[in-house]
């Protein structure tokens, strides 16, 4: 469980091809505290730590997560916001993140606000999953590449955010740009209701 407050970045230093997994090896201030089986959220993905190396360490991503997530478009050399999973008894100070990518979106716009950026981004839209909860609304809560984020303007199938100058500065949301993917993870909240209102609508057939 995370809370979408990202702690920094991690660079990706190597990337290995396993059959259908990726190992993503990358560098970050924290190595050195890490333990192996550790989780740790990269883009908002919960992955495990399976090797560390000196100050680098190695996880794994397989075949559903590459396929949801924008891990399979790494290269070596980019940014990826991390987080380690929240201790018990902390202070939640973004909102419930379980690091389960649902989908990715595309930045369709950046606008320089004059001490703050306001990004939008468009995502596909499945009924189903919509009646599943998965949809932003307005002043809700979502994780953009695992940052815990408020929603403004949300449509059918946009939504925009802002973003203080302190988060763009320690996030790599310095790196969007029009055309970039980034990861999405709606609010389990959301999920929850919309779900449970669906299964008393089909009890009551």
């Amino acid at each position: 469980m995370f809370s979408g407050i990202v702690e920094c970045t991690a660079v990706v230093v190597a990337i290995e091809h396993e059959q259908d997994n990726i190992h993503f090896t990358l560098r970050c201030p924290f190595t050195e505290e890490l333990k192996i089986d550790q989780s740790i959220a990269h883009n908002g993905v919960c992955l495990t730590v399976v090797r560390i190396e000196g100050d680098t360490y190695t996880v794994t991503a397989m075949r559903e997560t590459l396929e949801r997530s924008n891990l399979g478009l790494l290269k070596v050399g980019d940014e990826v916001n991390v987080e380690r999973s929240m201790m018990m008894g902390g202070r939640l100070d973004g909102h419930i993140v379980q690091g389960h990518v649902d989908q990715t979106a595309r930045c369709i716009r950046v606008e320089d606000q004059e001490g703050s950026y306001e990004f939008t981004f468009e995502y596909d839209v499945d009924p189903e999953m919509v009646s599943r909860g998965y949809f932003t609304v307005d002043k809700g809560s979502v994780s953009v590449n695992g940052v815990s984020l408020t929603v403004c303007r949300p449509t059918k199938n946009t939504f925009a955010v802002c973003i203080i100058p302190y988060t763009f500065e320690v996030t790599n949301f310095h790196n969007i740009k029009v055309g970039t993917v980034v990861n999405l993870e709606f609010d389990i909240l959301g999920k929850y209701i919309a779900q449970y209102q669906s299964r008393m609508k089909e009890l009551s057939i």
